[in-house]
């Protein structure tokens, strides 16, 4: 068959070749790592191969892989794509740095960028043994924490390389934990090389992560895919000849080939458009590399004059690219014999970019030393700014995509919890900004910070990567000079509003706790100690007592104004005239130790509440004899008395409360709560509006639970109830009783 003038054809399955080497010495790795570099360049890759061969000898990763083999396949996946050699190098070297302890002898044998890069291949492999625990709902983080890590985008493809021979791996030696890589590996790489538009290590990443997670489905498919082959490979020789001929009669220069198959996109399809293995188009695709942009519409238009379109299956990739700047015209048609056929049409470069991504900066336009110019490093960072968006295969979008497209890569620094969650802060955040991002309450009682195992300042910046641990006090609030912006202690906006909010939170407490002494200074003065605060404070104007304990403390509402409130509250007519005084009749002055009680068959004895029951009128009580101290009184079902009934009946009295028992009685509560911050400040809360004067607070927090004990005064039991009723509405309580 002859092609049409100006027409190149080219039967191509697959058109990627893999390159699989078996262990070799350095010499005879050379050729194929250097493959595509200029004769000058292959001393650079000899030089690596020579320092790494020795230095990784009898090593092995954590997979069971021997180092030197995984580092000539890394290397080789680096030739097929087209690094350059600084590259290629750095990935042979890329264990080095853990066996030599540093860069030191790097730097010293192969310069700054080769050691740099090796250090960075070195920073991500950590970094991906510290976020093995994470959650899936962190993978998206950890994209951008891939890039955010990393100056040159250099090192994110030596760490796809290298991802990649880690599954050539496991495809000849399995292990049980190749599917958790191979779900790392679909969750985060193969996305970071569709980012990057490295189209020869997404495929394969792909296609071995599939075949490990889903065996069966894999095997099914190849085997569908390789059942016709050879009738698929006639029927796209023959399509071939068909467009090809078209496209010289119209004048369009093209080179026409058959295009691969990516098992995973297939299954991809199948699955997202619920289509049978015989409805995927791209089974049988051809693809046209055209001269020009304006012969791409011109190709699109003479295969749209052959065969049928299918409606819904065209996409212009070449006006609307890509997020990763991948361009193509794509469309399905109803091919010879009525059968369907998908063809992709794109330049030369764009199938340059499309085959190679970012490496194409690397691959054709660095000459010499001119890509380490200043403009060949801002397209990079440029181009790094693009990859942050992470649109199409973004999994679970929610907050955290939105947080990832709204962040850029030099104003976010990310780094670690010791449980290997990712927290992403503002550039130059510090441990307190790190301690407020965790929670509000490890903000204010932060007291110290240790990054990575060693202690630090508060004021230290953090870096991306770095493990953070934040050591707490068990009370207390943040520092005032935290607020003090040239002292350093606070980038992120939020944990300088938490401080402020502190600070703010406290001072008003101060404020309510200064109003609240005067109102009731002043309830005592008028007789009106019974007055409700919430009927105060409505009277006056306000929506809750708070707010007029803050009122009153800051002159807002008078002191005359506040008595002639009380004052009418409390019920006090105007005095009535005056009557001849009569004399009052002598009485006997009150013992001090008179209490109120009434012990039958005794006077004036001196008596005294027991601390173990703390009784309350009207509890029914008894009272009990003791030595030098008087009676004390205990509630009739004290366990205390009971035992000393049982040893001393005859020290039992019946006792009563008195006519008018009066003055204030001392009990406890006891109160079970779930733990959480600002529990006690409510219960107190809720405490101070029944009037209640709390003398003694014990707290202990077990499980999650908190368990308090609360000593305070009542007038008696009918206040107690109340009390006790308040603090049961509290959130979170869950038991409150006497104690």
């Amino acid at each position: 068959m002859t092609a049409p003038v100006g027409v190149i054809v080219s039967l191509q399955y697959p058109m990627v070749s893999v390159v699989r080497l078996h262990p070799q010495s350095g010499a005879a790795a050379l050729g194929p790592l250097a493959e595509g570099l200029p004769a000058a360049e292959h001393a650079l890759i000899g030089r690596a191969l020579e320092f790494a061969e020795p230095l990784y000898a009898g090593l092995a990763l954590s997979t069971g892989e021997p180092v030197w083999p995984h580092a000539l396949g890394l290397g080789a996946g680096l030739a097929a794509v087209g690094l350059d050699p600084a590259a290629r190098a750095a990935g042979i070297l890329f264990a080095a740095p853990k066996q030599l302890g540093g860069l030191d002898q790097l730097r010293e044998r192969f310069g700054e960028e080769i050691a740099g890069l090796a250090g960075g291949v070195e920073k991500l492999y950590r970094l991906r043994v510290a976020t093995r625990v994470s959650a899936e709902q962190q993978n998206e983080v950890l994209r951008k924490m891939v890039l955010g890590m990393v100056e040159d985008v250099r090192v994110v493809l030596i760490r796809l390389a290298s991802r990649t021979q880690t599954l050539r791996w496991f495809a000849k030696h399995p292990s049980a934990e190749r599917e958790s890589y191979a779900r790392e590996t679909l969750d985060i790489y193969a996305p970071l090389a569709n980012r990057l538009g490295v189209w020869q290590l997404k495929w394969e990443l792909e296609d071995l992560s599939f075949r490990f997670l889903e065996p069966d489905l894999y095997r099914k498919i190849a085997q569908m895919l390789e059942q016709k082959r050879t009738e698929r490979e006639q029927y796209i020789r023959d399509a071939m000849a068909v467009l090809g001929a078209a496209l010289a009669a119209a004048g369009v220069t093209a080179e026409i080939a058959g295009r691969p198959k990516h098992i995973y996109s297939i299954w991809n399809k199948m699955r997202g458009k619920g289509l049978e293995f015989s409805q995927v188009y791209d089974v049988r695709a051809l693809r046209v590399i055209a001269a020009t942009t304006r012969d791409c519409y011109t190709a699109l238009g003479v295969a749209h004059d052959l065969w049928q379109p299918i409606p819904k299956e065209f996409d212009d990739y070449i006006s609307r690219p890509k997020g990763n700047n991948y361009q193509s015209l794509h469309t399905a048609v109803m091919g010879p014999a009525g059968r369907t056929l998908e063809v992709q049409i794109r330049t030369e470069a764009m199938h340059r970019q499309a085959e190679y991504g970012i490496a194409a900066h690397w691959r054709y336009k660095e000459a010499g030393k001119a890509a380490k110019a200043e403009g060949a490093f801002e397209e990079k960072i440029a181009w790094l700014r693009q990859l942050l968006a992470w649109r199409d295969e973004v999994a679970g979008r929610g907050d955290w995509a939105a947080r990832t497209r709204a962040a850029a890569l030099d104003d976010t620094v990310y780094v670690l919890t010791p449980q290997g969650k990712v927290i992403d802060l503002p550039a130059g955040a510090t441990p307190v900004d790190f301690a407020y991002a965790l929670h509000t309450d490890v903000g204010n009682r932060c007291r110290g910070a240790k990054v990575d195992g060693h202690m630090v300042p508060l004021d230290t910046a953090l870096r991306n990567g770095q493990r953070v641990e934040i050591v707490v006090a068990k009370t207390g609030g943040p520092s005032r000079d935290w607020l003090n912006a040239e002292r350093g202690f606070l980038k992120s906006h939020r944990a300088r509003q938490k401080v402020r909010q502190w600070f703010n939170a406290q001072a008003l407490a101060e404020t309510v706790a200064a109003g609240r002494a005067v109102v009731e200074r002043e309830g005592r003065r008028e007789g009106a100690t019974q007055v409700r605060l919430e009927t105060l404070a409505a009277r006056l104007g306000f929506d809750k007592p708070d707010d007029l304990f803050a009122a009153v403390a800051r002159d807002e509402v008078n002191l005359r104004q506040l008595q002639t409130t009380l004052r009418s509250l409390g019920g006090l007519a105007a005095p009535a005239p005056a009557a001849p005084p009569v004399a009052p009749a002598p009485s006997k002055p009150r013992p001090a130790g008179d209490s109120g009680i009434l012990v039958v068959g005794m006077d004036r004895l001196l008596t005294q509440l027991a601390k173990c029951c703390k009784p309350v009128p009207p509890d029914p009580i008894r009272g009990f004899v003791t030595r030098g101290r008087g009676v004390s009184i205990h509630r009739e079902d004290c366990p205390s008395l009971k035992r000393l009934a049982e040893l001393h009946p005859e020290r039992l009295l019946e006792t009563d409360w008195g006519a008018k028992p009066g003055g204030a009685y001392a009990i406890d509560m006891v109160v079970t709560a779930s733990d959480r911050p600002g529990l006690l400040r409510d219960i107190g809360e809720a405490l101070a509006r029944e009037r209640i004067n709390v003398t003694a607070v014990r707290t202990q927090s077990r499980d999650d639970l908190a368990h308090m004990r609360f000593s305070f005064d009542v007038g008696g039991l009918v206040q107690m109830r109340r009390a006790l009723a308040a603090v049961k509405e509290v959130h979170g309580v869950i038991r409150v009783a006497r104690g």
